[in-house]
């Protein structure tokens, strides 16, 4: 009886195991990119960046991963309302649960399409996205966006953008951290 148990048990969790590992490579095929957390030092830059930005009550993780950027933030100021926006399954499922873990009620992850998704109301938008992300999302930016709202993007460029600051993290990689401002 105990070995059926066993048996029974490792299968499920045999079975939970790979289909989680199918739907993040589904995923990831389909979006070009697997979901990467945000690094210490790029967490503590981008903090800074928010720091100095000021009145930044509406923010919006565009291809929020794991979750890891967006719940370091909610626990740094709990004004701060933050949006996830991710299409992958399992990394949102992770996201939803740290954030019950760990309280932050003022971060929300929604599975969703980040090229359909109205960024009309946001202060600021988070990217640690692909080039060819930034690319698709730069004329999105340009049709929603209001003067003033700002745009952290961690590692890529927004083509056709003129960045406000760049910033290098003191990370292995030299993690570079562009900052844009909407203007008119």
């Amino acid at each position: 009886m105990a070995n059926i148990s066993f048996e029974i048990i490792s299968g499920l969790l045999i079975t939970a195991t790979l289909f989680a590992v199918l739907s993040i490579v589904y995923t990831s095929w389909r979006n070009g990119i697997s979901p990467m957390p945000t690094s210490a030092p790029v967490r503590r830059e981008v903090t800074s960046a928010m720091k100095r930005i000021g009145k930044a009550r509406n923010i919006v993780e565009a291809g929020s991963g794991w979750g890891t950027l967006a719940l370091h933030l909610s626990g740094q100021d709990v004004n701060f309302r933050i949006t996830g926006i991710e299409n992958s399954l399992i990394p949102l499922w992770v996201s939803r649960l740290f954030a019950r873990l760990n309280s932050a009620d003022n971060v929300t992850f929604i599975r969703g399409d980040l090229y359909a998704y109205s960024y009309k109301q946001a202060d600021v938008i988070l990217c640690y996205l692909y080039p060819s992300a930034m690319k698709r999302l730069s004329s999105i930016f340009r049709e929603q966006l209001v003067p003033g709202t700002k745009i952290i993007s961690i590692c890529f460029a927004l083509p056709g953008w003129e960045p406000r600051e760049v910033i290098t993290c003191r990370d292995m990689y030299r993690t570079k951290v562009y900052i844009y401002e909407v203007v008119l």
